[in-house]
């Protein structure tokens, strides 16, 4: 029996080998993290994946890692160059049949209230249009015909009101809504889902944790933060057949955090 105060052990991928074969996904900030752990899955489930990310060195060193049936495109998810870019890669490899949208920045900390319009204006762009563009590109380049489908990347905070990244939590507010439109827009071809993690243990969510993850982890019913592959397991499912009848929603992945109600 595990002690009640020591953390559950982290979980452990599981495949279904085959059930991606012969499918082409693209998945944007694939570098490491959660997306990287998606393209990790899709390969190890038999996929052919083309991963996104800004920085060439990292995303190449990903790519490798990831083996042959990974394929990379640098640049910046609001380039339109970067997205010609895409396009010849899947003119090449496609039709397109899976997308996951993970672009996600927030280069800010603090209240909304003060936020610089530019940063404001930056993180909309990138984390709301960004991957609104990367769909409208997605569905040109055969995920129509392909009766595919898409994943959102959201956050707890867009389901909630963030402390300190408010407008992150804004964006991905916005990344439901969108969720939601284009998953009414789409049907029945393309189906277009959402997941929405609390704090996971990544480059990017650093700042959250760091020099505080006991405490945080506290919080969590399950007594730990997530990792990458407690969310590229959910991402996997909603873009495989077994979630055929599923479209327009979004799952939380928390760890229990949303079943605490304040006193």
């Amino acid at each position: 029996m595990t002690d009640a105060h020591t953390p559950a052990p982290t979980s452990q991928p599981a495949t279904t080998p085959g059930r991606f074969a012969g499918k082409l996904a693209l998945v944007t900030g694939a570098s490491r993290g959660i997306g990287f752990a998606t393209a990790q899955r899709l390969i190890d489930d038999g996929a052919t994946v083309i991963i996104t990310a800004r920085k060439e060195e990292a995303l190449g060193e990903a790519a490798e890692t990831l083996g042959p049936n990974a394929h990379w495109v640098a640049g910046s998810v609001g380039d339109d160059d970067h997205h010609s870019e895409i396009e010849t890669v899947l003119e090449e490899l496609g039709p397109l049949d899976l997308l996951v949208n993970n672009v996600g920045i927030n280069p800010v900390y603090g209240p909304m209230m003060e936020i610089d319009p530019k940063a404001a204006q930056k993180i909309i762009n990138t984390n709301v249009l960004g991957s609104f563009e990367l769909t409208r590109l997605a569905v040109r380049m055969g995920l129509r015909d392909q009766r595919g489908a898409i994943v959102n990347i959201s956050s707890i905070a867009g389901v909630a009101s963030a402390t300190g990244i408010g407008m992150y939590g804004v964006s991905k507010t916005a990344v439901l809504g969108m969720t939601r439109q284009l998953a009414a827009e789409l049907a029945p071809e393309i189906r277009v889902n959402a997941v929405a993690p609390a704090a996971v243990k990544t480059n990017f969510a650093r700042a959250l944790y760091e020099g505080r993850e006991q405490e945080l982890s506290a919080q969590y019913p399950m007594a730990r933060l997530g990792t990458p592959e407690d969310v590229a397991g959910p991402v996997t499912f909603l873009l495989s057949d077994d979630a055929a009848w599923i479209t327009g929603q979004y799952v939380v992945i928390d760890g229990g955090a949303t079943l605490i109600t304040a006193e």
